[in-house]
């Protein structure tokens, strides 16, 4: 595709976003809580911007709330945030309510991602309505989004993330292969965990992630990776909610260890996880089992996607090996100054890094690792 080989460009350089009119310097509040939706500034729903958010709930979508709250108040814009609750149905029937209350912008990270009907009946009502709405984070088809001339959608290239944390994780292998090969069979065995079933995100994650891996790996003569059970229907374990949440990473490692273990010779000896979010749930998981407490104990390999603050910390005691940058304050920073472009009938990307701009539908926010020194 067109933005894959633009993406690949990109990401040679330095890539900052130009995005000085979206500063989130100001701390001042002009938000006041809406009994209805959430938190925001309008409370009547006249003239806001309404911000739909797939749930609260999530780690990173957390990142860019706050930013994003942040932005819109130092651009003087009134807003109302909503809690999708991770159910398409209620958001849904939140954008309609917030077109009925005279909403004059739309920013949707979309709950339903498994097809593009959720996305298109959005943009069918914000096309009747005559209002922008700018997607973000999960995914929307760019024939969905040119259909509409006031519609864009801000993203990042997710298989580059896959891809990142794949050679993060064939690298470090490579050079401590010794040590992570707990049982000395020669193999690193590992566990992926996935997140959502039918997200390309977590998709293109879980394919890379170990793809990229691989290839480093038979590069310096090791074996592949492989999965820490045999009898594994699906190479990869779900959290059962879709929500990509720590708790389902703690409940997962903890039941995958209660009979992968050293004592019984087959200990994991790896853990993928797709965001920060199940990865810390992984190391509460492995904490409780003896590891990874950054006391000398032995550590497993634990690599996630968002650098999260959580994370960061971690890392950097020792107790998880890398994660990828996913940049919520770049993202809320693009949406912010592609609000006030449509709203002021400026091109959409005007002011923003024209080497991330991909057609005429999509900017994606560049991703950078963060690891041990």
């Amino acid at each position: 595709m067109e933005f894959n080989k633009l993406y690949k460009t990109m990401m040679v350089g330095a890539m900052a976003l130009s995005m000085a009119a979206c500063s989130s310097s100001s701390d001042s509040s002009t938000a006041s809580s809406t009994a209805d939706s959430t938190s925001g500034a309008a409370s009547s729903g006249e003239g806001e911007v309404s911000v739909f958010y797939y749930t609260f709930g999530d780690d990173y979508i957390s990142t860019v709330r706050a930013a994003l709250g942040k932005d819109l108040e130092a651009a003087g814009l009134a807003y109302n945030d909503y809690d999708g609750g991770n159910n398409q149905t209620t958001q849904t029937e939140q954008v309609q309510t917030a077109i009925s209350k005279g909403s004059k912008c739309l920013v949707v990270n979309l709950v339903d991602t498994a097809s593009q009907d959720a996305a298109k009946n959005i943009i069918d009502m914000a096309e009747t309505a005559g209002i922008p709405v700018i997607f973000f984070n999960r995914s929307v088809g760019e024939e969905v989004i040119t259909a509409y001339d006031n519609a864009a959608f801000v993203g990042t290239d997710y298989e580059m993330a896959g891809k990142m944390q794949g050679d993060m994780v064939g690298d470090y292998l490579n050079a401590n292969y010794d040590t992570v090969d707990l049982n000395g069979d020669g193999v690193i065995s590992y566990i992926m965990l996935k997140g959502q079933e039918g997200n390309a995100e977590a998709d293109a994650r879980t394919q890379y992630g170990v793809e990229n891996a691989n290839a480093k790996l038979t590069g310096e003569g090791h074996e592949e990776l492989v999965y820490y059970k045999s009898d594994a229907p699906t190479l990869y374990e779900l959290d059962k909610d879709g929500a990509w949440s720590s708790a389902q990473g703690t409940d997962i490692v903890q039941n995958a260890l209660s009979q992968y273990n050293e004592e019984n010779g087959d200990m994991i000896e790896l853990v993928i996880a797709n965001n920060d979010g199940m990865a810390l749930g992984a190391l509460s998981a492995l904490q409780n089992a003896g590891y990874n407490n950054g006391d000398g104990t032995t550590t497993i390999p634990i690599f996630g996607v968002d650098a999260l603050e959580d994370a960061k910390t971690a890392i950097d005691e020792g107790k998880m090996t890398g994660t990828v940058k996913q940049d919520g304050e770049g993202m809320a920073a693009a949406i912010c100054q592609m609000v006030q472009n449509m709203l002021n009938g400026s091109d959409k990307f005007a002011d923003l890094d024209a080497d991330n701009v991909i057609g005429t539908w999509r900017i994606n926010i560049p991703y950078s690792e963060y690891k041990a020194d």
